[in-house]
């Protein structure tokens, strides 16, 4: 056994002065490298600083890969001349003496070179190129299946992807801005490189852990750390949530609008629970009569929708929920719903009848589950009469009839009100706006007369006219009849009467049609058919019987117009013939013929 340890020892001691000699350093004597840092696609600068007492001008550079030397490049007599091969084309001299420079820096120029000089003694100088390439900005993807809290194994989180680095970088996973490690049975990174034919790396990190409850919020991200010739550098990914199942533990009822409701008001009742997904929801009302829940109809999961809001949807009610998952159910609390309303508006008398000169009581009622004000306004008008459920009317006029309108409403809940309208009916014979009317027509033309009157018993009207009639009942006391007649020579001679009757009297009202001129007409001579055509004033001809006839409005505007040409004319001539006869010395003037005048005057 003794003698192959000394045959040994003896081998490798002259195998090391074998690698004196011919100038190849052994392991241990390398020392160690130059370092030189770059970015892929920058310029190396490969300095070769040999001893200026040695022959520079035959030096050879070598790469050095997995222990093997390969010549690129060679200096003689300060020429430099390259190898064929992958650096043939990207070095050269820098200036005088034997340093080069490498350009297009690509990943696979990360090596050890080595310049070296033979002549007068071996000498040679090694390079540590460092080559560095930023990756691009990471990208995650989470799982689209989402994480069950129930599954006990590890499922994946989400995948981390960093492209085109150099060398390959370092991965760190993130929960809620905390980095995170491995952990037995919780948390597993599994990370790999993929090389490009470009010689970059691209990163591929997968998390994979256990999630809980409390992670349905959790922000999950990568970082990337890598480092470049200025220093240490990182890229961080969005973040992401993940999505988690867990079953639900409790579920509860939630209505909107929030406060108080009334009827006609749009009403969402929705359960809800703290589970992931929902749960199958019912809703549930509880009868009043045989106090047992009924399920509700709802179209949307856990979603009831009552449009318009009444009365009758009060009650309470309750949510269900069946988790398909593991088959279990939960039920909320109860809640009460309350629908404020107000209800049968109604009116005493229903149809209140009245003399002129008597008095009326008006009084209103409603049910409501509040407390309720009233208030009487006039239709027509708006008017606010009373504050309260009673309405006195005294001393009654033909104008007092009409409609009057009671509404009850809740003061505690804004907008919610109803109203009741009632017709208060004044008895007396027909009432027309008008006794007589004017109507401007053509002859041979057919013409729409139309005649409105009103009373208690409501009235009939009857035309003295042959024509198509028709009526319209304005209100319960008020009617509006309208005739379609042709204008014939005799209708002009004469004139139109509509007669308007009830039980308690009668009443008429005559339109005379007056032919229209050659003249131009003023608006008030060509006024349509109805109540504001009169010339006469309609209180002073509204039921009276008088039958005096004006003259129409064009011919007394004429006689106004003939008088005073007329004025003029007898000044004129007045003032030519007192000019003249003071022309002529017949007309005294001055002092002493006023006196005179005066004295003659006075005898």
């Amino acid at each position: 056994m003794g003698l192959p340890r000394i045959a040994c020892a003896f081998l490798l001691a002259l195998c090391c002065c074998y690698r004196r000699a011919t100038g190849v350093p052994g392991e241990a004597e390398q020392p160690t490298p130059e370092l030189v840092e770059v970015e892929v696609g920058s310029t190396a600068l490969l300095r070769c600083p040999l001893d200026s007492s040695s022959n520079l001008s035959h030096v050879d550079w070598f790469v050095i890969h997995k222990e093997k030397q390969t010549l690129i490049f060679r200096v003689r007599q300060g020429q430099g001349q390259s190898e064929p091969g992958q650096y043939h084309d990207r070095l050269s001299l820098q200036g005088p003496g034997a340093s080069l420079v490498l350009t297009q820096v690509i990943p696979h120029d990360d090596r050890v070179f080595l310049c070296q000089s033979k002549r007068p003694r071996a000498q040679e100088h090694r390079i540590q190129l460092r080559v560095y390439k930023a990756p691009e900005e990471p990208t995650i993807h989470i799982s689209t299946n989402g994480i069950s809290v129930n599954n006990h194994e590890l499922e994946e989180i989400a995948t981390c992807v960093g492209r085109n680095g150099y060398p390959f970088p370092q991965v760190i996973w993130y929960k809620n801005r905390r980095p995170l490690k491995e952990e037995k049975n919780r948390i597993h990174i599994q990370s790999s490189q993929i090389v490009e034919s470009s010689g970059l790396y691209t990163l591929k990190s997968i998390l994979k852990a256990q999630l809980a409850k409390e992670d349905k919020d959790a922000q999950f991200y990568c970082e990337l750390n890598y480092r470049l010739p200025s220093g240490n550098h990182m890229k961080e990914s969005r973040e992401v949530t993940v999505p988690v199942f867990y079953p639900a533990e409790k579920l509860w009822l939630e209505v909107e609008p929030v406060g108080m409701l009334k009827e006609g008001d749009r009403v969402e009742i929705r359960c809800l629970s703290d589970g992931n997904p929902a749960p199958h929801f019912t809703i549930n009302k509880k009868n009043p009569r045989t106090g047992e829940m009924e399920e509700q109809e709802t179209p949307d999961n856990g979603i009831l929708v009552l449009e318009p809001a009444q009365k009758q949807h009060s009650g309470v009610y309750q949510c269900q929920g069946l988790d398909l998952e593991d088959i279990t159910s939960l039920s909320s609390d109860t809640e009460k719903l309350l629908v404020n309303y107000v209800s049968d508006v109604r009116v005493s008398p229903a149809a209140p009848e009245g003399q002129e000169g008597g008095s009326l009581t008006l009084t209103c009622e409603a049910e409501s589950n509040q407390a309720l004000a009233f208030q009487w306004l006039r239709e027509k008008t708006g008017q606010v009469l009373e504050e309260g459920p009673t309405l006195q009317l005294l001393s009654l006029k033909r104008e007092a009839g009409g409609g009057y309108r009671c509404v009850a409403s809740v003061p505690s809940v804004p907008g919610l009100n109803h109203t009741q309208l009632v017709n208060v009916a004044i008895f007396g014979p027909p009432w027309m706006a008008f006794k007589e009317r004017k109507m401007w027509v053509k002859e041979d033309t057919m013409q729409n007369l139309s005649c409105e009157a009103s009373g208690y018993p409501r009235p009939s009207i009857s035309w003295n006219v042959n024509g198509t009639a028709s009526e319209q009942e304005q209100d319960p006391q008020r009617v509006l009849s309208t005739v379609n007649v042709l204008v014939t020579p005799e209708l002009l001679e004469t004139s139109v009467q509509c007669t308007a009757s009830n039980s308690l009297g009668r009443n008429i009202t005559t339109i005379f049609l007056n032919q229209v001129g050659l003249t131009t007409l003023t608006p008030d001579s060509s006024t349509p058919a109805g109540p504001s055509t009169s010339t006469v004033s309609p209180h002073a001809r509204a039921n009276s019987t008088s039958t005096e006839r004006k003259l129409p409005e064009q011919e007394s505007k004429g006689v106004v117009i003939v008088a005073v040409i007329v004025c003029i004319l007898v000044l004129a001539v007045l003032g030519a013939v007192l000019y003249f006869l003071y022309k002529k010395g017949k007309l005294p003037c001055g002092r002493s013929g006023k006196q005179e005048m005066a004295r003659n005057t006075s005898i």
